[in-house]
């Protein structure tokens, strides 16, 4: 983040240096707006998706928003706790978010899974790095925050790129084929 909010710190006790706090709280706020992004691209992705699938993956799109959203709180206290000042408003998150922005132009139930699987591994990818980051800085408790979030956050890029993998099908001589989705429905 450019902006000097994302460095401001607050007198604290705590017994991490003020240098490497700055250096966490400015991590900690970029995955603060990755993350409040990632929720709301959740919700545009349940909000507007139609087809065959409409109603398991507007179920499934708002339980992952729900979980993002219990992060997005972590992040910031974890801030806050540090000294730091979360910068968290929407402006502040999509100035600054690590994520590309969502398409607008699809509908299909695939495409949002597509679209989702493509920011959750980007967002996966930074979650991992920021472990590294914390933990050589000596801070344990941000790097286990953000194992926790990682642990999930894999298992929810599991669930949407579970829908885009070819299903297994046994033909009638026996032998297993992979087909897509679209395939195996069309039979």
């Amino acid at each position: 983040m450019a902006d000097k909010l994302s460095s401001r710190l607050y007198p604290s006790r705590i017994d991490l240096p003020a240098d490497t706090r700055v250096k966490i709280v400015e991590l900690l706020n970029q995955t603060l707006a990755a993350t409040t992004d990632l929720k709301t691209q959740t919700k545009q992705a349940h909000w507007n998706v139609k087809g065959t699938d409409f109603y398991q993956l507007h179920e499934l799109f708002d339980e992952i928003a729900d979980e993002l959203e219990e992060y997005v709180d972590m992040f910031a206290e974890r801030i806050t706790a540090l000294g730091g000042y979360a910068c968290g408003t929407a402006r502040m998150a999509a100035a600054n978010s690590i994520l590309p922005e969502y398409p607008v132009d699809i509908l299909d139930g695939m495409q949002h899974v597509t679209a989702l699987a493509e920011r959750f591994a980007a967002y996966a990818k930074h979650i991992r790095q920021a472990i590294n980051t914390t933990d050589d800085l000596g801070d344990a408790d941000t790097a286990d925050l953000y194992t926790e979030v990682s642990r999930t956050i894999d298992k929810r890029l599991w669930f949407l790129e579970a829908h885009l993998q070819p299903a297994e099908v046994k033909s009638e001589n026996g032998t297993t084929t992979a087909k897509t989705k679209e395939k195996v429905a069309a039979k």
